[in-house]
């Protein structure tokens, strides 16, 4: 749309100028190997100690010893507030450290539950972003480099170059070639995504005035 309104701004206009656009940038070799580079700025954010906020319903102290945290707060007295608050009825702070361990029975079922559902949510999340790509014969595809590297570049693309498919096998494989070595191998489906070839010739013109 962006590149749309720059040409409708240049004074120009085609019947099938949005589709023209569409095709120009989903052709654009940089842009398919830097995909999606600004969803890595969310990975940051353990620099400054910052975590996601998790749909389990209570914080990580909570959910490991069953109640919530409590601050230290200093008070005056404390002996005195210490012996008010004692008491010497060992039938009824029985019957309160039985009650207050059922509770702590219902709190680990509770927080189990909601790990359970969490888990079920994340599941489903990861699963919708796996598109189930359809490759063909002869078709152009990139590769994803998943070697370890211990100083990579910050926005250095994981894409490695062309490769050509030679076969696509069930479950997922398929034989590659790649453009440089000719050489054939199998690899990960998911690894693998298509590569749109630019449609539009780009003739250049020369006038003298």
């Amino acid at each position: 749309m962006r590149t749309t309104a720059k040409v409708l701004q240049s004074g120009f206009y085609w019947p099938i100028m949005f589709k023209d656009a569409h095709e120009f940038c989903q052709a654009c070799d940089c842009c398919q190997r830097t995909r999606n580079l600004s969803m890595r700025l969310d990975e940051a954010l353990w620099t400054y100690c910052t975590v996601f906020k998790t749909p389990l319903g209570m914080s990580p102290f909570k959910l490991v010893y069953g109640k919530p945290c409590h601050f230290p707060v200093e008070l005056e007295h404390k002996t005195y507030w210490a012996i008010k608050k004692l008491n010497m009825d060992w039938s009824a702070t029985g019957t309160n450290r039985i009650l207050e361990l059922n509770e702590m029975k219902e709190f680990r079922a509770q927080a189990y539950e909601n790990a359970k559902l969490y888990k079920e949510k994340t599941n489903r999340w990861h699963n919708s972003k796996i598109f189930p790509w359809q490759f063909a014969l002869g078709q152009q595809v990139l590769l994803f480099n998943s070697r370890l590297k211990l100083f990579p570049g910050k926005l250095k693309s994981r894409w490695s170059d062309l490769f050509k498919i030679m076969h696509v096998y069930s479950y997922g494989a398929v034989e590659v070639k790649d453009s440089k070595t000719d050489s054939t191998f199998k690899v990960n489906g998911q690894r693998l995504k298509h590569y749109f070839e630019a449609p539009i010739t780009r003739d250049k013109n020369f006038i003298t005035f």
